[in-house]
């Protein structure tokens, strides 16, 4: 695990002594023009950021573990933090949540919030589909598992679900039941959860032998109910419209179906839907809806699990912990908005 850069470290870095580097930190007013930007210069260099909790800290570990979610608005997020949650009590911690709001800025903001307060460690669903949020925050050496995303390397945990698996789930079910033209009502681009559910669908038409013509993809800028709807508006403009669409997540499903009520359209009669995390609302909606179950708060738990595991490993010396993969496997649950016979 790195260490930590310290105010020394900036002081050694910069040729000044510990006093200036605070004295730049808490009154740069009181600091020579030239030193300030020689130590703002080592600070930016070597990614210190101030510990508001040293005090407690040098008392002991820190007692948080830190959350940071695409969406605290999606209740399957909420699930997720019910697990951790869950799981840190019992380990006598808490959890701080945040929530990215599916922005890199804010995703940014909170990261260097954690580091700042030097939390046990993170769970992150990451939003910045370049890495570089992930990449700045390694070297702080805090622990991190990422929750509902595959770790690509081998240098963190992570607890996911098989998104590949769970599209094809929903997409053979509805070529099961006859349709042969389904609309993909995805999400942002950049986020991997959308792109697996979408390889898991097109898997499923080969499977069928129908070709990615099959599938009409109406991307989303969010995962929400305002961006089903407009996803839903424009299906209904759509002179060959498909007789069946799959949603990247239950929130957008229930956008759609909202937008079929309000024209008059029948579902599941003349569309078919089918959505993805089977959260509580899915089974509440108007007309029930399938949709692709994810075990969220199990992910959660297990996250918190791999990151207490973690850190109690480098707490007992040299016990090395072994970083994983834990995937797990989603369940289909079919309800009235896909079943009428075609």
């Amino acid at each position: 695990m790195a260490q930590s850069v310290g105010i020394k470290d900036v002081a050694r870095a910069a040729g000044v002594s510990v006093g200036t580097v605070s004295n730049v930190i808490n009154r740069p007013e009181s600091v020579a023009t030239e030193t300030r930007a020689r130590v703002l210069s080592a600070i930016d260099r070597l990614g210190y950021v101030r510990s508001e909790s040293a005090r407690q800290l040098r008392a002991g570990r820190s007692r948080i573990m830190g959350l940071l979610v695409l969406d605290m608005g999606n209740p399957f997020f909420v699930d997720v933090a019910r697990g951790a949650e869950r799981a840190a009590r019992q380990a006598g911690l808490g959890v701080m949540v945040c929530n990215s709001a599916q922005s890199a800025g804010e995703e940014a903001d909170y990261l260097s919030l954690f580091a700042e307060q030097r939390v046990r460690g993170v769970l992150l669903t990451p939003t910045d589909a370049s890495g570089r949020n992930i990449d700045a925050f390694r070297r702080h050496g805090i622990p991190f598992v990422l929750v509902d995303r595959v770790a690509e390397g081998t240098t963190e945990c992570s607890v996911s679900v098989d998104d590949v698996a769970g599209g094809a789930l929903a997409v053979r079910h509805l070529v099961d039941a006859g349709h042969r033209s389904i609309a993909y009502v995805s999400g942002p681009p950049g986020l991997n959860q959308v792109r697996d559910r979408r390889t898991g669908a097109l898997n499923a038409l080969t499977e069928a032998g129908l070709g990615p013509g099959a599938l009409r993809e109406l991307p989303t800028e969010r995962l929400d109910v305002a961006a089903g709807r407009d996803a839903g508006a424009r299906l209904l403009g759509l002179a060959d419209r498909p007789t069946a669409v799959f949603c990247a997540n239950d929130l957008l499903a229930l956008g759609v179906l909202q937008a079929m009520y309000a024209a008059g359209v029948g579902v599941p009669d003349d569309l078919a839907i089918v959505g993805y995390d089977d959260i509580e609302f899915a089974a509440a909606a108007a007309v029930p809806l399938t949709s692709v179950r994810q075990p969220a708060v199990t992910m959660g738990a297990l996250a918190a699990e791999l990151l207490l595991e973690e850190t109690e490993a480098e707490s007992t010396g040299p016990r090395r912990h072994e970083h994983r993969r834990v995937v797990l496997q989603p369940e289909l649950v079919v309800r009235r908005s896909s079943l009428a016979a075609r």
